[in-house]
């Protein structure tokens, strides 16, 4: 069974190229024509970024008194990654395969389950702060529209129910339950018309707020640890950013630091709150309106939101699908 869904995960990746393949031509033919060393210096900065994902899970695991390698968990964090793309599920899929690599390596899942939540808070928190300054900007130059502030509400609204959802594991794991068994029992009510059962199992949110909580109160007494994952989460932000920068130099396109924050900013925020995985179809029409918006040739938008997305979203899903194969050709006896 273990065997036949690796194999239904690898053909799933395949058929998602061979659906995208004409997209993959055509960023690579934009990048053939930019500036080779940037191209390739972006590229590189690109795999440190995913190497840097290794090192944000590992901070949050010391934290929780689990011991993992860098190297290791940036080929998990990969590979989780490439599986949220091609089986998407609201994240839930990738999610899962964290889960169930934890217990192969013998690892407490509900630990597992807050340093994946530790993680998204963690990107939320440095996706607001970029966003405040891209908004700033936006306001200043009168192209601020409701879908930009309706997205950013989505965002901080995640951001601060994940933060309302930590301090109670912090404080007790009796609320974390009964906030987690509320939340299965109204996701139940919500779906059981559509679906006629229930979704999510309510006694066993219950049994794992504790598990989770254990995890949680783990954070205590630790605040210098807790400022490594931190650092790690807005360097993530910090690389992707100097990325977008080299595309530009490698096109010769003129910029300001204001033009880069506030696209930046705008594309990131959609590949979050979009309902397709990564933004897939959306990022890429926010990105060139935004950067036309900020006075950026049409040409040029399409010519670098097409390297920019080559370079940060396509190059991480060929290598979480090699990186998921790696790690499960490892694992035979």
């Amino acid at each position: 069974m273990r065997k036949f869904i690796i194999a239904l995960i690898l053909l799933l990746g395949v058929l998602f190229l061979i659906s995208r393949f004409t997209e993959m031509q055509n960023i690579a033919a934009v990048l053939s024509q930019g500036n080779f060393a940037l191209i390739l210096l972006a590229l590189g900065i690109e795999a440190f970024w995913l190497f840097n994902l290794g090192l944000t899970y590992q901070s949050i695991f010391r934290v929780l008194d689990i011991d993992t390698r860098s190297f290791y968990m940036a080929r998990v964090a990969t590979a989780a990654m490439f599986i949220g793309v091609v089986a998407p599920s609201g994240g839930l899929s990738g999610a899962a395969y964290l889960l169930a690599n934890a217990r192969s390596q013998g690892r407490s899942a509900g630990r597992t389950a807050v340093a994946g939540v530790l993680y998204v808070w963690l990107e939320y928190t440095a996706t607001l702060l970029v966003l405040t300054f891209g908004l700033a900007e936006l306001a200043r130059r009168n192209n601020l529209h409701w879908a930009e502030v309706a997205a950013s509400l989505i965002l901080l609204a995640g951001a601060l129910g994940l933060t309302i959802l930590l301090y109670l594991g912090m404080k007790s794991g009796a609320l974390l339950a009964r906030a987690l068994s509320w939340c299965a029992r109204t996701i139940n009510r919500l779906l059981r018309p559509f679906i006629h059962h229930d979704y999510l199992s309510v006694e066993r949110a219950y049994s794992f707020a504790f598990e989770a909580a254990e995890g949680i109160a783990a954070m205590r007494g630790k605040p210098r640890l807790v400022l490594r994952p931190l650092f790690f989460g807005l360097l993530n932000k910090a690389l992707l950013i100097v990325i977008f920068i080299l595309v530009f130099l490698a096109f010769g396109v003129e910029f300001t630091g204001a033009t880069i924050i506030a696209s930046f900013s705008l594309a990131y925020l959609f590949q979050i709150v979009s309902p397709t995985p990564s933004g897939i179809g959306i990022v890429e029409g926010v990105m060139t309106v935004a950067l036309r918006s900020l006075q950026v040739p049409i040409e040029a938008s399409a010519v670098i939101t097409l390297a920019f997305r080559g370079i940060t979203f396509w190059m991480p899903v060929l290598a979480g699908m090699i990186t998921f194969r790696s790690l499960h050709e490892s694992e035979k006896p």
